[in-house]
């Protein structure tokens, strides 16, 4: 992807395109593959990144839901494992099988889970992962050394996915212009057009060149997640709010809190959540929280109470008490929750709408990434209908993402490039230097972050810490660290000067510095 030629192509396009997009996450990217791949004239606005939001916040799995199976909301935990294995069949390079063990400490919990995840398994149909399996203590330990042995009654294994969902964006992003999409992150919408009351296109903004434009549409569609409401509300003043945001953190550790490959899931915490501990580049992700916030911020920063739960309910179940100083990251993110009347956000359903007001504005809310394709699917559908575009079946459940390939090895940084590593290790070839480590922390090469400034549309030291490479997540001192040669390495492959350096560095260690655990 190459920033001008999608900036010339979207400048030179005849007016209006079929379908614009709003918003550069999971829903918003993933519509823009349908609609392109349907063979709409697609045009994709992100304000911020690709992901920059709650699409890379994550907690990394790709699943149907064993809590929303215990609340019985059976729709969407069978559309989830349906989703689960296309997503794993259409992008095998960023999604793999991952074994959880569910630890027994009560005499109970080894039948009810155990029956309640066989329904799991017979619910993924010929899509499953993997059969669950009941396990002694022995068998538990042995696959989960560090786990907390006294009481421990055995327990149950099964099988779910993880990924990479920055990545995953990415490449959606790679996948949807491939498609003869346009789609172009830092450019902000600013205003909605109309002509006789009815949507006709957008005023946006280029954050980098200062440029504005007017586009024209026959339907627009608000795919902006938890910023939706501001979207709506630019059609409409007197929309009331329809998200009901919640903030959910995550705690990233070294390896050695859970060596083993299996994860982890604790069924139920104080607040009533699923709590997980999840290998991920030889690092372990614990969370997540339950917060109702008032304020939706591009940045969410983790609450003091939110970082000391998670601490201590890891603490219950491991061996070795994680304290404060073995925290290597720590990161939040807001789900777009559509509100209703439940009484806590975590009973909220992930379930997705689709509202269309008066004017022709399409908005899809909630959902979440596991079930984007279908999600794209059903707002393309209703698009296609609301801006009298002749209707064209979708074809994504057969269509590989960019850099699809079978993949054994997830050990490696690179493994997430798929096809794309060829090409990443011509690069090293041609210029050995880049072949060199960032940091020695950290498992990327500086070869990285010159292909993501040439190939996919990085344009920050924030894009290539966090969301191209995933540095800032893994150990945030050590991406601060490394901001300085990450900033030189875009400056000299964009041409820019120390000003640019300078102003990215202080803006990147603004960001960062909450990722810290003492931030």
């Amino acid at each position: 992807m190459n920033r001008k030629d999608l900036i010339a192509q979207l400048e030179s396009n005849p007016t209006p395109w079929d379908i614009i997009i709003i918003g550069g996450g999971a829903t918003g990217l993933g519509a823009a593959v349908d609609a392109a791949a349907r063979g709409y004239r697609t045009l994709l606005v992100e304000g911020a990144d690709f992901a920059k939001g709650t699409s890379s916040r994550s907690t990394k799995l790709v699943h149907g839901g064993v809590r929303y199976l215990q609340q019985g909301n059976i729709k969407l935990v069978m559309d989830a494992l349906r989703e689960r294995g296309i997503m794993k069949q259409n992008a095998p390079h960023l999604v793999k099988n991952q074994s959880f063990i569910v630890p027994n400490y009560k005499w109970w919990e080894g039948p009810y889970y155990g029956l309640g995840l066989k329904v799991y398994d017979w619910m993924s149909g010929s899509l499953g992962l993997g059969t669950s399996e009941w396990l002694s203590t022995e068998e538990v330990l042995r696959l989960a050394p560090t786990l907390d042995a006294e009481g421990l009654r055995g327990g149950v294994l099964y099988h779910d996915g993880q990924f990479d969902d920055a990545r995953l964006a990415i490449n959606l992003a790679q996948t949807a212009v491939e498609q003869g999409a346009v789609v172009l992150n830092y450019f902000k919408v600013s205003g909605l057009l109309k002509a006789n009351d009815k949507i006709a296109g957008v005023q946006v903004r280029d954050e980098i060149s200062g440029k504005a434009y007017e586009i024209t549409a026959k339907v627009v569609i608000n795919a902006t997640g938890v910023f939706s409401d501001s979207v709506q509300q630019m059609d409409d003043p007197q929309k009331p709010v329809s998200i009901a945001p919640s903030q959910g953190i995550h705690v990233v550790l070294d390896k050695e809190f859970l060596p083993g490959e299996a994860a982890i899931m604790i069924p139920h915490t104080d607040d009533g959540r699923v709590l997980f501990a999840v290998p991920w580049h030889n690092k372990i992700i614990v969370g997540t929280t339950d917060t109702s916030v008032n304020q939706i911020d591009a940045e969410p920063i983790a609450q003091e109470e939110e970082i000391r739960f998670i601490l201590e309910h890891a603490a219950r179940y491991l061996t070795k008490d994680p304290a404060r100083s073995d925290v290597k990251s720590i990161f939040a993110g807001l789900r777009p929750l559509v509100k209703s009347t439940a009484k806590k956000t975590a009973e909220i359903s992930r379930d997705h709408s689709i509202i269309v007001s008066d004017s022709g504005l399409v908005s899809i809310l909630g959902g979440k990434w596991t079930t984007y394709r279908k999600m794209s699917a059903d707002v393309i559908n209703i698009a296609a209908v609301q801006g009298a575009l002749p209707y064209q079946e979708p074809v994504t459940k057969e269509l590989p993402i960019h850099g699809a390939m079978p993949t054994s090895d997830y050990s490696t940084a690179d493994y997430y490039y798929g096809t794309d590593k060829t090409e990443l290790l011509q690069l090293i070839d041609n210029q050995p230097a880049l072949g060199v480590l960032l940091h020695p922390k950290l498992p990327y090469q500086q070869a990285t972050i010159v292909w993501a400034v040439q190939q996919e549309l990085c344009m920050t030291v924030e894009d290539a810490l966090s969301r191209r490479t995933r540095a800032l997540l893994l150990d945030a001192q050590a991406a601060i660290e490394a901001a300085p040669l990450v900033a030189q390495l875009m400056a000299d492959t964009m041409q820019h000067g120390p000003d640019w350096i300078e102003q990215q560095l202080r803006d990147f260690h603004e960001v960062a510095k909450h990722y810290l655990p003492n931030g």
